[in-house]
């Protein structure tokens, strides 16, 4: 190892695989043939759900150390993240998705940016997606909103976008680097210290909406998220989730109810569960019909059932307490797995918490070569990732 890559900053990479077959080993294998020399890969952790095609299996790397963590069920891809990163003690941490490939460049890109003064403030870095082809896809969005929501249900985000904004950023709206609400967890990188402060991914989340939780609450903590152009990374897209069926769509509709219920206001949330139980579902099964599709009918009527028999216990959830770094509340924090709590939770995609003592700001992205805090706290909620001074390592 050069002077140069030892002066480094260090990540740990998590990927959490969910039957994702060569795939992953193709991921691991582009985080090894990329330019790391201005960002040192210190781990790659792959957390497996429980697979059933062995995808996890011969993962060995002579050049970076590979952790392989092989759960018994699916316990859900924001727990598996929070496993993944319990398992490192670099400064940085990546969570990538098994159906991505970097670049070369991707990690140069990375490090360059974090050698520049734009870094500093920014909570969570993501890259710009890519098909195979090179063209872009969905890489950050806006924090969902009632409108934004209704927009996507209705269709008038495309006839209206002025005034129901899409929720995912177009292309041209990404053509150059810039601040943005959100990144997509496909490669989403923050500070340790950072992510053990907010308390990790919330686990009442299964799938969908853990990352827009978590960099809501990195930006209420004054650390927004920074998509970055540069760095490229090609993303498939959806591979886990595919196989589904109406399982996705009910992970899909808790999610987001649950995202409502944590940040929005009360009044605000029962808004969104009535349109989703009335528009969405009557807008859904029109498009099903329209396009002849016996397999999308039953897989929205699959996923609205399931949907309002956990509706009860996503509706007890509160307002999040996990915006402050320091959160001593505990929240309501079920998890509603419905009735496919083995579906696909390695895919790949209101009012502020109540704070006892005044809150220490979180640290920004590491200057290059610098070491970040600790990032202990006084109390953590339970299912959160230990800090870093609580571990021991693990190899």
């Amino acid at each position: 190892m050069t002077a140069e890559q030892r002066a480094a900053p260090a990540v740990d990479i998590v990927i959490v695989n969910w039957n994702t077959g060569d795939l992953l080993r193709a991921c691991v294998r582009s985080i090894v043939r990329t330019d790391r020399s201005r960002l040192r890969v210190a781990r790659i952790v792959v957390v497996d759900n429980a697979s059933a095609d062995d995808s996890a299996a011969g993962l060995e790397s002579a050049e970076i150390p590979v952790t392989v963590v092989r759960n018994a069920h699916n316990r859900g891809f924001a727990t598996a993240c929070n496993q993944g990163a319990a398992h490192g003690e670099s400064e940085l941490l990546l969570f990538l998705n098994p159906d991505t490939e970097l670049y070369p460049d991707t990690l140069l890109a990375v490090g360059d940016f974090l050698h520049s003064p734009v870094a500093d403030g920014v909570g969570i870095c993501g890259g710009r997606m890519v098909d195979e082809r090179g063209q872009p896809g969905i890489s950050c969005s806006r924090f969902p909103t009632l409108r934004i929501l209704l927009g996507k249900m209705t269709g008038l985000d495309r006839l209206l976008p002025t005034l129901f904004p899409p929720h995912h950023l177009r292309p041209a709206e990404t053509a150059a680097s810039r601040p943005v609400d959100q990144v997509i967890g496909a490669f989403f990188l923050l500070r340790r210290s950072l992510f053990e402060r907010l308390g990790g991914f919330d686990e009442g989340y299964f799938l969908y909406f853990e990352e827009t939780d978590l960099a809501l609450r990195a930006h209420r903590a004054g650390l927004g998220s920074y998509y970055l152009h540069p760095a490229r990374v090609h993303h498939v897209g959806q591979v886990s989730s595919a196989q589904l069926g109406g399982a996705r769509l009910l992970h899909s509709l808790c999610s987001r109810t649950r995202y409502a219920f944590r940040h929005w206001s009360r009044p605000r949330a029962w808004l969104l569960v009535a349109l989703t139980l009335t528009v969405e579902l009557a807008a859904r099964l029109a498009r099903a019909v329209a396009r002849a599709s016996p397999s999308e009918w039953r897989d929205t009527l699959v996923g609205y059932r399931g949907y309002t028999h956990g509706l009860p216990a996503i509706a007890r959830t509160t307002h999040s307490t996990k915006d402050a770094p320091h959160a001593h509340h505990r929240s309501h924090r079920r998890t509603v797995h419905g009735p496919h709590d083995r579906a696909a939770a390695g895919a790949g995609t209101a009012g502020p918490g109540h704070r006892r003592h005044p809150a220490t700001a979180p640290s920004a992205l590491p200057a290059a070569g610098t070491a970040g805090p600790t990032g202990q706290t006084h109390e953590r909620p339970p299912g959160a990732v230990p800090a870093a001074s609580d571990r021991s390592r693990r190899n």
